[in-house]
Protein backbone atom coordinates (compact mmCIF):
# COMPACT_ATOMS: atom_id res chain seq x y z
CA UNK A 1 0.00 0.00 0.00
CA UNK A 2 1.42 3.35 -1.04
CA UNK A 3 1.88 6.02 1.60
CA UNK A 4 1.33 9.37 -0.10
CA UNK A 5 2.95 12.58 1.10
CA UNK A 6 0.72 15.57 1.84
CA UNK A 7 1.88 17.21 -1.40
CA UNK A 8 0.83 14.12 -3.35
CA UNK A 9 -2.55 14.04 -1.60
CA UNK A 10 -3.18 17.69 -2.53
CA UNK A 11 -2.26 16.87 -6.13
CA UNK A 12 -4.50 13.79 -6.10
CA UNK A 13 -7.46 15.85 -4.89
CA UNK A 14 -6.87 18.42 -7.62
CA UNK A 15 -6.50 15.84 -10.41
CA UNK A 16 -9.56 13.94 -9.22
CA UNK A 17 -11.73 17.05 -9.29
CA UNK A 18 -10.50 17.93 -12.78
CA UNK A 19 -10.81 14.45 -14.30
CA UNK A 20 -14.17 13.63 -12.71
CA UNK A 21 -15.63 17.06 -13.39
CA UNK A 22 -16.48 17.77 -9.75
CA UNK A 23 -15.74 20.64 -7.42
CA UNK A 24 -13.54 20.41 -4.34
CA UNK A 25 -16.74 20.90 -2.29
CA UNK A 26 -18.27 17.83 -3.94
CA UNK A 27 -15.10 15.82 -3.18
CA UNK A 28 -15.34 16.97 0.42
CA UNK A 29 -18.98 15.84 0.49
CA UNK A 30 -17.85 12.43 -0.69
CA UNK A 31 -15.19 12.19 2.04
CA UNK A 32 -17.48 13.36 4.83
CA UNK A 33 -20.24 11.00 3.69
CA UNK A 34 -17.84 8.05 3.85
CA UNK A 35 -16.99 8.90 7.44
CA UNK A 36 -20.67 9.29 8.32
CA UNK A 37 -21.37 5.86 6.79
CA UNK A 38 -18.59 4.37 8.92
CA UNK A 39 -20.10 5.88 12.06
CA UNK A 40 -23.69 5.06 11.10
CA UNK A 41 -22.84 1.40 10.49
CA UNK A 42 -21.40 1.10 13.97
CA UNK A 43 -23.77 3.28 15.96
CA UNK A 44 -27.05 2.21 14.37
CA UNK A 45 -28.92 5.29 15.54
CA UNK A 46 -27.76 5.13 19.18
CA UNK A 47 -28.51 8.38 20.99
CA UNK A 48 -25.05 8.75 22.52
CA UNK A 49 -24.00 12.43 22.43
CA UNK A 50 -21.62 12.98 19.50
CA UNK A 51 -19.40 16.07 19.76
CA UNK A 52 -18.06 17.13 16.36
CA UNK A 53 -15.19 19.64 16.63
CA UNK A 54 -14.44 21.40 13.36
CA UNK A 55 -11.48 23.57 12.45
CA UNK A 56 -11.85 26.39 9.95
CA UNK A 57 -10.00 24.69 7.08
CA UNK A 58 -10.81 21.72 4.90
CA UNK A 59 -10.57 19.24 7.77
CA UNK A 60 -13.22 21.32 9.52
CA UNK A 61 -15.28 21.22 6.33
CA UNK A 62 -15.17 17.42 6.48
CA UNK A 63 -16.43 17.66 10.06
CA UNK A 64 -19.35 19.85 9.04
CA UNK A 65 -20.38 17.31 6.37
CA UNK A 66 -20.26 14.54 8.99
CA UNK A 67 -22.29 16.59 11.46
CA UNK A 68 -24.92 17.47 8.85
CA UNK A 69 -25.50 13.82 7.92
CA UNK A 70 -25.62 12.79 11.58
CA UNK A 71 -28.24 15.48 12.21
CA UNK A 72 -30.41 14.46 9.27
CA UNK A 73 -30.31 10.85 10.49
CA UNK A 74 -31.56 11.77 13.94
CA UNK A 75 -28.37 11.47 16.00
CA UNK A 76 -27.72 13.48 19.16
CA UNK A 77 -25.15 15.85 17.65
CA UNK A 78 -23.30 18.82 19.10
CA UNK A 79 -21.24 20.74 16.54
CA UNK A 80 -18.46 23.20 17.39
CA UNK A 81 -16.20 25.46 15.34
CA UNK A 82 -12.72 25.85 16.81
CA UNK A 83 -12.09 29.51 16.03
CA UNK A 84 -8.30 29.33 15.77
CA UNK A 85 -7.93 31.88 12.94
CA UNK A 86 -9.79 34.64 11.12
CA UNK A 87 -9.35 32.79 7.82
CA UNK A 88 -11.85 30.20 6.59
CA UNK A 89 -11.42 27.91 3.61
CA UNK A 90 -13.95 28.16 0.80
CA UNK A 91 -15.14 24.60 1.28
CA UNK A 92 -15.51 25.12 5.03
CA UNK A 93 -17.77 28.14 4.38
CA UNK A 94 -19.84 26.22 1.81
CA UNK A 95 -20.50 23.45 4.32
CA UNK A 96 -21.13 25.90 7.14
CA UNK A 97 -23.97 27.33 5.06
CA UNK A 98 -25.28 23.83 4.34
CA UNK A 99 -25.45 22.74 7.97
CA UNK A 100 -27.57 25.79 8.76
CA UNK A 101 -30.22 24.45 6.36
CA UNK A 102 -30.78 21.24 8.37
CA UNK A 103 -30.87 22.53 11.95
CA UNK A 104 -31.74 25.63 13.88
CA UNK A 105 -28.98 24.71 16.32
CA UNK A 106 -26.01 26.25 14.55
CA UNK A 107 -22.43 25.22 15.39
CA UNK A 108 -21.12 26.66 18.65
CA UNK A 109 -18.11 28.95 18.25
CA UNK A 110 -15.20 28.12 20.57
CA UNK A 111 -12.59 30.83 21.14
CA UNK A 112 -11.23 30.22 24.66
CA UNK A 113 -11.17 27.74 27.54
CA UNK A 114 -14.40 29.12 29.00
CA UNK A 115 -16.24 27.93 25.87
CA UNK A 116 -15.31 24.26 26.32
CA UNK A 117 -18.36 21.95 26.52
CA UNK A 118 -18.91 19.26 29.08
CA UNK A 119 -18.23 15.81 27.68
CA UNK A 120 -18.99 12.54 29.46
CA UNK A 121 -16.84 9.44 29.24
CA UNK A 122 -19.70 7.65 27.44
CA UNK A 123 -19.86 10.32 24.68
CA UNK A 124 -18.12 10.30 21.30
CA UNK A 125 -15.71 12.98 20.10
CA UNK A 126 -15.13 13.54 16.38
CA UNK A 127 -11.87 15.42 15.90
CA UNK A 128 -11.94 17.40 12.63
CA UNK A 129 -9.86 20.38 13.78
CA UNK A 130 -6.62 20.13 11.81
CA UNK A 131 -5.61 17.91 8.91
CA UNK A 132 -2.39 17.19 7.03
CA UNK A 133 -1.79 20.86 6.27
CA UNK A 134 -0.87 21.91 9.81
CA UNK A 135 2.58 23.54 9.74
CA UNK A 136 2.79 25.73 12.86
CA UNK A 137 2.41 25.37 16.62
CA UNK A 138 -1.16 25.66 17.86
CA UNK A 139 -2.54 28.27 20.27
CA UNK A 140 -2.45 27.50 23.99
CA UNK A 141 -6.23 27.41 24.32
CA UNK A 142 -6.49 24.90 21.46
CA UNK A 143 -3.85 22.80 23.20
CA UNK A 144 -6.03 22.99 26.33
CA UNK A 145 -9.00 21.79 24.23
CA UNK A 146 -7.05 18.73 23.14
CA UNK A 147 -6.11 18.05 26.75
CA UNK A 148 -9.81 18.40 27.60
CA UNK A 149 -10.62 15.68 25.05
CA UNK A 150 -8.11 13.34 26.67
CA UNK A 151 -9.21 14.01 30.23
CA UNK A 152 -12.84 13.13 29.43
CA UNK A 153 -11.89 9.56 28.51
CA UNK A 154 -14.46 9.67 25.69
CA UNK A 155 -13.92 7.65 22.52
CA UNK A 156 -12.14 9.98 20.10
CA UNK A 157 -12.31 9.55 16.32
CA UNK A 158 -9.86 11.66 14.32
CA UNK A 159 -10.40 12.58 10.69
CA UNK A 160 -7.45 11.91 8.36
CA UNK A 161 -4.94 12.28 11.21
CA UNK A 162 -5.03 13.33 14.86
CA UNK A 163 -5.19 17.11 15.10
CA UNK A 164 -1.95 18.77 16.12
CA UNK A 165 0.12 15.98 14.53
CA UNK A 166 2.33 17.09 11.66
CA UNK A 167 2.68 14.93 8.58
CA UNK A 168 6.43 15.45 8.24
CA UNK A 169 7.88 16.20 11.67
CA UNK A 170 7.56 15.17 15.31
CA UNK A 171 5.57 17.56 17.55
CA UNK A 172 7.61 19.04 20.37
CA UNK A 173 4.69 18.98 22.83
CA UNK A 174 2.65 15.79 23.11
CA UNK A 175 -0.11 17.67 24.96
CA UNK A 176 -0.65 19.75 21.81
CA UNK A 177 -1.86 16.68 19.87
CA UNK A 178 -5.16 14.81 20.01
CA UNK A 179 -4.72 11.28 21.34
CA UNK A 180 -7.17 9.37 19.17
CA UNK A 181 -8.70 5.96 19.75
CA UNK A 182 -9.25 5.58 16.02
CA UNK A 183 -8.24 7.53 12.92
CA UNK A 184 -9.99 7.38 9.55
CA UNK A 185 -7.46 8.39 6.93
CA UNK A 186 -8.17 9.26 3.31
CA UNK A 187 -6.55 7.38 0.40
CA UNK A 188 -3.55 6.09 2.36
CA UNK A 189 -2.14 5.89 5.87
CA UNK A 190 0.30 8.57 6.98
CA UNK A 191 3.91 7.74 7.73
CA UNK A 192 3.51 9.15 11.26
CA UNK A 193 1.24 6.18 12.07
CA UNK A 194 4.32 3.92 12.01
CA UNK A 195 7.07 5.83 13.81
CA UNK A 196 7.84 5.32 17.53
CA UNK A 197 7.65 9.05 18.31
CA UNK A 198 4.24 9.55 16.68
CA UNK A 199 2.37 6.21 16.43
CA UNK A 200 1.14 6.67 20.01
CA UNK A 201 -1.28 9.40 18.95
CA UNK A 202 -3.69 6.90 17.38
CA UNK A 203 -4.43 3.46 18.76
CA UNK A 204 -5.87 2.24 15.46
CA UNK A 205 -6.18 3.57 11.95
CA UNK A 206 -8.25 2.70 8.91
CA UNK A 207 -8.26 3.81 5.29
CA UNK A 208 -11.38 5.14 3.55
CA UNK A 209 -11.69 5.12 -0.21
CA UNK A 210 -13.00 8.51 -1.34
CA UNK A 211 -12.72 7.77 -5.05
CA UNK A 212 -9.48 9.52 -5.92
CA UNK A 213 -8.44 9.23 -9.56
CA UNK A 214 -7.33 5.59 -10.18
CA UNK A 215 -4.58 6.60 -12.60
CA UNK A 216 -3.09 8.93 -10.01
CA UNK A 217 -3.22 6.21 -7.34
CA UNK A 218 -1.68 3.60 -9.62
CA UNK A 219 1.07 5.61 -11.32
CA UNK A 220 2.28 7.88 -8.53
CA UNK A 221 5.56 6.71 -7.03
CA UNK A 222 5.72 7.29 -3.29
CA UNK A 223 8.74 7.50 -1.04
CA UNK A 224 7.14 5.13 1.47
CA UNK A 225 5.14 1.93 1.05
CA UNK A 226 3.40 -0.31 3.58
CA UNK A 227 4.30 -3.96 2.98
CA UNK A 228 1.51 -6.44 3.64
CA UNK A 229 0.30 -9.75 2.30
CA UNK A 230 -0.66 -8.48 -1.12
CA UNK A 231 2.66 -6.69 -1.57
CA UNK A 232 4.75 -9.81 -0.85
CA UNK A 233 2.66 -12.36 -2.73
CA UNK A 234 4.15 -11.33 -6.12
CA UNK A 235 7.63 -11.74 -4.61
CA UNK A 236 7.07 -15.41 -3.71
CA UNK A 237 8.92 -17.99 -5.85
CA UNK A 238 6.96 -21.27 -6.06
CA UNK A 239 8.75 -24.61 -5.79
CA UNK A 240 9.54 -26.55 -8.93
CA UNK A 241 8.44 -30.17 -9.21
CA UNK A 242 11.83 -31.51 -10.35
CA UNK A 243 13.94 -29.30 -8.09
CA UNK A 244 16.58 -30.61 -5.69
CA UNK A 245 18.33 -29.09 -2.68
CA UNK A 246 20.90 -27.41 -4.88
CA UNK A 247 18.11 -25.53 -6.65
CA UNK A 248 17.39 -23.56 -3.50
CA UNK A 249 20.92 -22.63 -2.62
CA UNK A 250 23.54 -23.13 0.04
CA UNK A 251 23.62 -20.63 2.90
CA UNK A 252 26.48 -20.02 5.27
CA UNK A 253 25.90 -18.66 8.78
CA UNK A 254 29.07 -17.32 10.41
CA UNK A 255 29.00 -16.51 14.08
CA UNK A 256 29.06 -17.76 17.60
CA UNK A 257 31.54 -17.53 20.44
CA UNK A 258 31.82 -19.29 23.77
CA UNK A 259 28.35 -19.24 25.36
CA UNK A 260 26.65 -17.84 22.25
CA UNK A 261 26.36 -20.82 19.94
CA UNK A 262 22.58 -20.69 20.29
CA UNK A 263 22.48 -17.57 18.12
CA UNK A 264 24.03 -19.48 15.21
CA UNK A 265 21.73 -22.43 15.83
CA UNK A 266 18.65 -20.22 15.58
CA UNK A 267 19.85 -18.45 12.43
CA UNK A 268 20.82 -21.75 10.78
CA UNK A 269 17.48 -23.37 11.59
CA UNK A 270 15.68 -20.35 10.14
CA UNK A 271 17.67 -20.66 6.90
CA UNK A 272 16.19 -24.08 6.21
CA UNK A 273 12.74 -23.28 7.59
CA UNK A 274 12.48 -20.38 5.13
CA UNK A 275 13.25 -22.76 2.25
CA UNK A 276 16.99 -22.80 1.48
CA UNK A 277 18.33 -26.15 0.24
CA UNK A 278 21.39 -26.38 2.48
CA UNK A 279 23.02 -24.56 5.36
CA UNK A 280 26.50 -24.64 6.81
CA UNK A 281 27.28 -23.17 10.22
CA UNK A 282 30.76 -21.71 10.66
CA UNK A 283 31.60 -21.52 14.38
CA UNK A 284 34.48 -21.79 16.85
CA UNK A 285 35.38 -25.32 17.89
CA UNK A 286 33.25 -25.10 21.05
CA UNK A 287 30.18 -24.93 18.83
CA UNK A 288 30.76 -28.18 16.95
CA UNK A 289 29.10 -30.64 19.33
CA UNK A 290 26.17 -28.35 20.30
CA UNK A 291 25.26 -27.76 16.67
CA UNK A 292 25.74 -31.33 15.47
CA UNK A 293 23.67 -32.70 18.36
CA UNK A 294 20.87 -30.11 18.45
CA UNK A 295 20.44 -29.41 14.74
CA UNK A 296 21.41 -32.40 12.57
CA UNK A 297 20.26 -30.71 9.36
CA UNK A 298 23.20 -28.30 9.34
CA UNK A 299 26.76 -28.95 8.22
CA UNK A 300 29.39 -27.52 10.56
CA UNK A 301 32.80 -26.00 9.89
CA UNK A 302 34.93 -24.77 12.75
CA UNK A 303 37.48 -22.02 13.06
CA UNK A 304 40.92 -22.79 14.47
CA UNK A 305 40.19 -21.29 17.88
CA UNK A 306 38.23 -23.04 20.61
CA UNK A 307 36.14 -20.07 21.80
CA UNK A 308 36.10 -17.44 19.03
CA UNK A 309 36.19 -17.23 15.27
CA UNK A 310 39.81 -16.42 14.49
CA UNK A 311 39.85 -17.26 10.78
CA UNK A 312 37.33 -17.94 8.00
CA UNK A 313 38.55 -20.48 5.46
CA UNK A 314 36.00 -21.85 3.01
CA UNK A 315 36.31 -24.67 0.51
CA UNK A 316 33.00 -23.88 -1.20
CA UNK A 317 31.20 -20.81 -2.53
CA UNK A 318 27.93 -20.22 -0.65
CA UNK A 319 25.05 -18.51 -2.39
CA UNK A 320 24.54 -16.23 0.61
CA UNK A 321 26.29 -15.51 3.89
CA UNK A 322 24.78 -14.28 7.13
CA UNK A 323 27.38 -13.06 9.60
CA UNK A 324 27.35 -11.56 13.07
CA UNK A 325 25.04 -13.59 15.30
CA UNK A 326 26.86 -14.22 18.60
CA UNK A 327 30.13 -13.37 16.85
CA UNK A 328 31.90 -11.26 19.47
CA UNK A 329 34.48 -8.58 18.73
CA UNK A 330 37.85 -10.15 19.52
CA UNK A 331 40.78 -8.70 17.55
CA UNK A 332 41.24 -12.01 15.73
CA UNK A 333 37.53 -12.02 14.83
CA UNK A 334 37.80 -8.48 13.47
CA UNK A 335 40.75 -9.53 11.31
CA UNK A 336 38.89 -12.60 10.03
CA UNK A 337 35.85 -10.48 9.16
CA UNK A 338 38.06 -8.00 7.28
CA UNK A 339 39.61 -10.79 5.20
CA UNK A 340 36.15 -12.17 4.41
CA UNK A 341 34.98 -8.74 3.19
CA UNK A 342 38.02 -8.52 0.92
CA UNK A 343 37.51 -11.92 -0.70
CA UNK A 344 33.75 -12.52 -0.53
CA UNK A 345 31.69 -12.88 -3.72
CA UNK A 346 28.43 -14.05 -2.10
CA UNK A 347 25.33 -12.07 -1.14
CA UNK A 348 25.81 -10.81 2.40
CA UNK A 349 23.61 -10.21 5.45
CA UNK A 350 25.43 -8.34 8.23
CA UNK A 351 23.94 -8.40 11.73
CA UNK A 352 24.70 -7.94 15.43
CA UNK A 353 28.44 -7.99 16.28
CA UNK A 354 29.41 -7.79 12.62
CA UNK A 355 27.63 -4.40 12.56
CA UNK A 356 29.35 -3.42 15.80
CA UNK A 357 32.72 -4.30 14.26
CA UNK A 358 31.93 -2.01 11.32
CA UNK A 359 31.01 0.86 13.62
CA UNK A 360 34.25 0.48 15.58
CA UNK A 361 36.33 0.07 12.41
CA UNK A 362 34.71 2.53 9.99
CA UNK A 363 37.41 1.90 7.37
CA UNK A 364 35.84 -1.53 6.82
CA UNK A 365 32.60 0.02 5.56
CA UNK A 366 34.14 0.68 2.17
CA UNK A 367 34.77 -3.08 1.85
CA UNK A 368 31.08 -3.95 2.30
CA UNK A 369 29.76 -5.12 -1.09
CA UNK A 370 26.99 -3.11 -2.73
CA UNK A 371 23.47 -4.47 -2.11
CA UNK A 372 24.55 -6.08 1.14
CA UNK A 373 21.82 -6.15 3.79
CA UNK A 374 22.52 -4.65 7.21
CA UNK A 375 20.01 -5.39 9.99
CA UNK A 376 20.70 -3.12 12.98
CA UNK A 377 18.45 -2.69 16.00
CA UNK A 378 18.05 0.86 17.33
CA UNK A 379 21.29 1.04 19.32
CA UNK A 380 23.33 -0.54 16.53
CA UNK A 381 21.80 1.92 14.07
CA UNK A 382 22.77 4.82 16.33
CA UNK A 383 26.37 3.61 16.28
CA UNK A 384 26.24 3.50 12.48
CA UNK A 385 24.60 6.85 11.71
CA UNK A 386 25.03 8.89 14.90
CA UNK A 387 22.50 10.17 17.41
CA UNK A 388 19.28 11.58 16.01
CA UNK A 389 16.89 14.24 17.25
CA UNK A 390 13.69 12.42 16.36
CA UNK A 391 12.33 9.73 14.05
CA UNK A 392 12.42 11.89 10.94
CA UNK A 393 16.04 12.79 11.60
CA UNK A 394 16.73 9.08 12.14
CA UNK A 395 15.21 8.20 8.77
CA UNK A 396 17.13 10.95 6.98
CA UNK A 397 20.41 9.77 8.52
CA UNK A 398 19.59 6.15 7.67
CA UNK A 399 18.72 7.04 4.07
CA UNK A 400 22.01 8.90 3.67
CA UNK A 401 23.96 5.97 5.09
CA UNK A 402 22.19 3.48 2.81
CA UNK A 403 22.84 5.70 -0.21
CA UNK A 404 26.48 6.38 0.68
CA UNK A 405 27.26 2.65 0.72
CA UNK A 406 24.54 1.49 -1.72
CA UNK A 407 23.23 -1.10 0.72
CA UNK A 408 19.85 -2.31 1.95
CA UNK A 409 19.38 -1.05 5.51
CA UNK A 410 16.85 -2.82 7.73
CA UNK A 411 15.87 -0.60 10.67
CA UNK A 412 14.52 -3.16 13.11
CA UNK A 413 11.71 -2.51 15.56
CA UNK A 414 7.92 -2.30 15.54
CA UNK A 415 7.02 -1.60 11.88
CA UNK A 416 10.54 -2.52 10.75
CA UNK A 417 11.55 -0.14 7.95
CA UNK A 418 13.71 -1.28 5.03
CA UNK A 419 15.58 1.50 3.26
CA UNK A 420 16.97 1.29 -0.26
CA UNK A 421 17.76 4.15 -2.64
CA UNK A 422 15.69 6.74 -0.74
CA UNK A 423 12.64 4.48 -0.56
CA UNK A 424 11.08 3.32 2.70
CA UNK A 425 9.32 -0.05 2.97
CA UNK A 426 7.35 -0.34 6.21
CA UNK A 427 6.52 -3.82 7.43
CA UNK A 428 2.97 -4.52 8.62
CA UNK A 429 3.53 -7.78 10.54
CA UNK A 430 5.00 -8.54 13.96
CA UNK A 431 4.07 -7.85 17.56
CA UNK A 432 5.59 -7.08 20.98
CA UNK A 433 6.31 -10.77 21.52
CA UNK A 434 9.31 -10.35 19.22
CA UNK A 435 11.04 -8.36 21.98
CA UNK A 436 12.83 -11.55 22.97
CA UNK A 437 16.37 -12.89 22.77
CA UNK A 438 17.20 -14.55 19.46
CA UNK A 439 14.41 -13.00 17.36
CA UNK A 440 16.99 -10.98 15.43
CA UNK A 441 19.10 -14.10 14.82
CA UNK A 442 16.05 -15.79 13.31
CA UNK A 443 15.49 -12.79 11.03
CA UNK A 444 19.10 -12.99 9.84
CA UNK A 445 18.54 -16.63 8.95
CA UNK A 446 15.28 -15.87 7.16
CA UNK A 447 16.81 -13.20 4.94
CA UNK A 448 19.97 -15.24 4.27
CA UNK A 449 17.91 -18.28 3.30
CA UNK A 450 15.84 -16.24 0.84
CA UNK A 451 18.98 -14.78 -0.74
CA UNK A 452 20.21 -18.36 -1.26
CA UNK A 453 17.05 -19.15 -3.20
CA UNK A 454 17.72 -16.38 -5.71
CA UNK A 455 15.68 -13.53 -4.30
CA UNK A 456 17.30 -10.15 -4.89
CA UNK A 457 18.46 -8.20 -1.83
CA UNK A 458 15.41 -5.94 -1.48
CA UNK A 459 12.93 -8.77 -2.07
CA UNK A 460 14.75 -11.04 0.38
CA UNK A 461 14.68 -8.35 3.05
CA UNK A 462 11.02 -7.45 2.56
CA UNK A 463 9.80 -11.04 2.28
CA UNK A 464 11.95 -12.27 5.16
CA UNK A 465 10.80 -9.49 7.47
CA UNK A 466 7.16 -10.06 6.52
CA UNK A 467 7.28 -13.85 7.07
CA UNK A 468 9.24 -13.45 10.31
CA UNK A 469 6.60 -11.06 11.68
CA UNK A 470 3.68 -13.09 10.35
CA UNK A 471 5.03 -16.22 11.97
CA UNK A 472 5.17 -14.37 15.29
CA UNK A 473 1.62 -13.12 14.77
CA UNK A 474 0.41 -16.68 14.30
CA UNK A 475 2.50 -18.01 17.20
CA UNK A 476 1.11 -15.56 19.77
CA UNK A 477 -2.35 -17.02 19.27
CA UNK A 478 -0.99 -20.02 21.18
CA UNK A 479 1.79 -18.55 23.33
CA UNK A 480 0.84 -14.91 23.91
CA UNK A 481 3.29 -12.03 23.91
CA UNK A 482 5.14 -12.85 27.09
CA UNK A 483 5.82 -16.52 26.36
CA UNK A 484 6.88 -16.19 22.73
CA UNK A 485 10.48 -17.26 22.17
CA UNK A 486 12.60 -17.15 19.05
CA UNK A 487 12.25 -20.88 18.34
CA UNK A 488 8.48 -20.43 18.06
CA UNK A 489 9.02 -18.01 15.19
CA UNK A 490 10.97 -20.68 13.31
CA UNK A 491 8.35 -23.31 14.11
CA UNK A 492 5.53 -21.24 12.62
CA UNK A 493 7.23 -20.10 9.41
CA UNK A 494 5.37 -22.91 7.61
CA UNK A 495 2.03 -21.41 8.62
CA UNK A 496 3.23 -17.94 7.60
CA UNK A 497 3.91 -19.33 4.13
CA UNK A 498 0.54 -21.09 3.96
CA UNK A 499 -1.27 -17.95 5.06
CA UNK A 500 -0.11 -16.22 1.86
CA UNK A 501 -2.59 -18.25 -0.13
CA UNK A 502 -5.34 -18.67 2.41
CA UNK A 503 -8.61 -17.30 1.08
CA UNK A 504 -10.62 -15.04 3.39
CA UNK A 505 -13.56 -16.82 4.95
CA UNK A 506 -16.89 -16.04 3.31
CA UNK A 507 -19.77 -15.14 5.63
CA UNK A 508 -22.27 -17.96 5.94
CA UNK A 509 -25.75 -17.21 4.65
CA UNK A 510 -28.51 -18.85 6.66
CA UNK A 511 -31.05 -20.57 4.44
CA UNK A 512 -34.70 -19.86 5.11
CA UNK A 513 -36.75 -22.95 5.86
Amino acid sequence: MKIFSKEQIYLGDKLTAEKQGITSTELMERAGTQIFNWLHTRMQGAQVPIHVFCGIGNNGGDGLVIARHLITHGYNVHTYVVNCSDKRSKDFLNNYDKIKTVTKKWPTLLSCKEDFPQIAKEDVIVDAVFGIGLNRPIDDWVKALFQHFRMTGAFTLSIDMPSGLFSDKVPKDEDAVVWANHTLSFASPKIVFFLPDTAKYTQQWEILDIGLDPEFLYTTITEAELIGKYEVMPIYKPREKFAHKGTYGHSLIIGGSYGKIGAVTLASRAVLAIGAGMVTSYVPKCGYIPLQSSFPETMVITSDDENIISNINLDFAPNAIGIGTGLGKDKKTVSAFKELLKSNKSSLVIDADAINILTENKELLKLVPENSILTPHAKELERLVGKWEDDFDKLNRAKKFANDYNIVLVVKGANTITIYKDRLFINSTGNPGLATAGAGDVLTGCITGLLSQGYDAVSAALFGIYLHGKSADIAIERYGYQSLIASHVINYLNEAYMDLFKQPEQPQVQQEE
